[in-house]
């Protein structure tokens, strides 16, 4: 296990989280900008590595059934954490209430992409999962801060966020070498649901990415740049 994939996994989610407390403006295009990025980025692997890996195995006629799992399941998951997955802040005027179903929605969706973790060879998958995260804990130390938390509340439940993809990475690490249950027959079908989950969010982030479907320069730029820095990943990987 690779202590680095578990740093950046966690730090990622943490610094995105805590950001709140130092962004003294609006900041909303940035974040689209940086969504964008994100979405074409987990898109384009999930296209160039994810799928064709899920489907080398011997057992992978039935792949397919996983993926739309996994689709279907964003869906389900999407109902209780409002999309705070790709970025989406809904103000909450409850008052101090806590959000239960948007986090642990999240953090079962956390969990979920942490656990192919011990099989990315490429190593695309770990900074696709770290990036996205970014905007993800942002989003839910805003509704947290809506809601009245206090300071120390809200780092208390971004770091319980941050530690779920590294805590399915420990796990799928461990069914990998047998130390946990020696299940690593099931791995390609885990990995079928992550793609499922991750064809979901990066093309509803990149179909909400402007109005009217129209993209503007700045966030074509920054689609571009999502894909060429996988392609790029692609390339130098064969």
């Amino acid at each position: 296990m690779e202590i680095w994939k578990i740093c950046a996994l966690f730090f990622c989610a943490f610094f995105g989280g805590t950001a709140i407390f130092l962004v003294k403006s609006d900041k909303s295009k940035l974040l689209k900008l940086i969504l964008a990025f994100s979405g074409a980025f987990l898109f384009a692997i999930t296209v160039l590595h994810l799928i064709p890996d899920a489907y080398s195995g011997s057992d992978s006629h039935d792949i397919g059934l996983f993926i739309l799992f996994g689709f279907l399941l964003q869906i389900v998951l999407e109902q209780f954490s409002e999309g705070i997955e790709h970025g989406h802040i809904h103000k909450h005027t409850e008052g101090h209430i806590f959000p239960f179903g948007i986090m642990i929605s999240l953090c079962l969706h956390a969990f979920l992409e942490g656990m192919p973790l011990a099989k990315d060879q490429h190593n695309e998958l770990i900074f696709g999962i770290a990036l996205h995260h970014i905007p993800a804990a942002f989003a839910l130390a805003s509704i947290l801060l809506q809601n009245e938390f206090k300071r120390a509340g809200i780092i208390f439940y971004i770091i319980v966020f941050a530690l779920m993809s590294p805590l399915g990475y420990y796990v799928s690490f461990g069914l990998s070498n047998g130390t946990i249950g020696g299940v690593d027959q099931y791995f390609n079908k885990i990995m079928g649901v992550v793609i499922g989950i991750f064809l979901h969010i990066s093309t509803t982030i990149l179909f909400e990415s402007s109005a009217d479907h129209k993209i503007n320069f700045r966030k074509m730029i920054a689609v571009l740049l999502g894909i060429g820095v996988a392609l790029i990943g692609f390339f130098t990987g064969h």
